[in-house]
């Protein structure tokens, strides 16, 4: 069985789906719409909807202000994720929710507390993004002149996970008594006190919040440099990656349940799922015609800037636009999308501006453009050759594109045995098939 998550980017993981006719304008702001493309998510029995965030508005990192500052064509205004599933909850009965939560720019207390809470408000539903910031906009918003170096990001989240994974264990199994004819209301016995002390956080501890219907929520991690995939091995039970070739996705599969086992895990509970973005017609032909309606929308300027965030202190403008992709300094922002770039480029002999392109149209994502039969075969693929556990869908837009998987491939799936016809579970742990972990201070 495969695993499907819907990655919610509002308004469109094309960076000019906004644009197409079939767009809900509002789908970036409008609670209702959010409703709208989770229910259909749950309609299809995926295993959970999946938030990205970012806390900055970006290219709001301007030289000098307005007169520079040149913000792209979307994904500039949008919901706080955690509040937004917390809502979500309540209007959904199955379905997994999963959010974004820099551990760049949060503490670990407040995160603890918060994904704590909406997994007891969803029944054991909830699942933390665990990721380091990468758009370097987001620094000004928290006191810093400059974002943090790729490498201490990732020292502080591995420090930040420990911290609230602990956290999530504060209270034993029957900690909370509750006994109105003794008046004893807690086991203080049971209550754990972390009192860690590190180089980036101090945490007394414990959570005010009793442990999780899951145990403690999922973690998802979102990294795909060497430093993130080692956060991943040791932390994540569901990996967002970014691979287009079916031997890259292949060699990344085996080599992050290697180091799973490393770290005494067992790897068939660390999902690996990369990013899927599906263009589907009835016949081949509508399929083609959508993806071309849709490539006209594209701005070469807008790609471009997609790609210059990427380059490092390269100037990418001052090269012609169709000579190859030259050398790329290491960037400190999102340096493994930077290599999957570079990777692209080279083996499709890609120019400067068809590898902006095909980063405006999928975010460096796997798109296939087909019908539901020729889609359901390139999934199908990708999993008999342990390539991938499932795959995290994105969206040209909103909804329409996810409503047409799930009235379309969706069946398409379940007729080949590949995808459930119903939720068997309650918890997003049961849709994943991970148990709950023990209490580690009382294992």
């Amino acid at each position: 069985m495969m695993h499907l998550a819907a990655f919610l980017f509002t308004p469109g993981s094309h960076s000019a789906g906004w644009r197409h006719p079939d767009a809900i304008a509002e789908s970036d702001m409008d609670f209702a719409q959010y409703v709208r493309i989770a229910q259909a998510a749950e309609r299809g029995k995926m295993d959970t909807i999946f938030f990205q965030d970012t806390v900055a508005v970006n290219g709001s990192a301007a030289l000098d202000g307005v007169s520079q500052f040149r913000p792209g064509q979307g994904r500039q205004a949008y919901l706080e994720p955690t509040t937004l599933l917390a809502a979500l909850a309540v209007v959904t009965q199955r379905i997994g929710l999963i959010a974004t939560a820099t551990t760049t720019y949060n503490e670990p207390y407040n995160i603890a507390r918060r994904f704590a809470s909406i997994d007891h408000i969803s029944g054991g539903r909830a699942g933390w993004n665990l990721v380091t910031s990468q758009i370097e906009d987001e620094a000004g918003n928290f006191g810093a002149d400059h974002h943090m170096l790729h490498a201490e990001r990732y020292e502080r989240a591995e420090e930040f996970y420990d911290v609230v994974a602990s956290l999530w264990d504060s209270f034993g199994e029957g900690a909370l008594i509750r006994d109105k004819a003794s008046g004893v209301f807690i086991d203080p016995s049971k209550i754990h006190f972390q009192n860690h002390r590190g180089k980036h956080f101090s945490v007394r501890g414990p959570l005010n919040v009793g442990r999780s219907p899951q145990g403690r929520p999922i973690v998802t991690q979102a990294g795909s440099s060497g430093p993130g995939m080692e956060l991943a091995a040791r932390t994540a039970d569901l990996v967002f990656t970014a691979q287009s070739d079916i031997a890259e996705a292949k060699a990344f599969y085996a080599d992050l349940k290697a180091r799973a086992a490393r770290h005494g895990r067992d790897p068939a509970h660390v999902k690996v799922m990369p990013g899927l973005m599906t263009i589907i017609g009835r016949t081949e032909e509508e399929a083609q015609q959508k993806y071309r309606d849709m490539q006209a929308l594209l701005s070469d300027e807008n790609s471009m800037r997609l790609l210059a965030r990427l380059c490092g202190d390269l100037d990418i403008f001052a090269y012609p636009p169709d000579a190859p992709l030259p050398p790329l300094p290491l960037s400190n922002a999102a340096q493994a999308r930077q290599r999957h770039l570079v990777e692209k480029a080279k083996r499709d002999n890609l120019s400067i501006i068809q590898t902006a392109r095909y980063l405006g149209t999928s975010l460096g994502h796997h798109l296939l453009v087909g019908t539901p039969q020729s889609i359901a075969d390139t999934m199908e693929a990708w999993i008999s050759e342990g390539a991938c556990d499932g795959f995290t869908l994105l969206s040209a837009h909103y909804p329409v594109p996810l409503e047409d998987f799930v009235a379309l491939v969706v069946p398409e799936l379940q007729r080949r045995g590949l995808f459930r016809t119903e939720y068997t579970g309650t918890t997003l742990r049961e849709h994943l098939g991970i148990p709950v972990p023990p209490n580690r201070y009382e294992a």
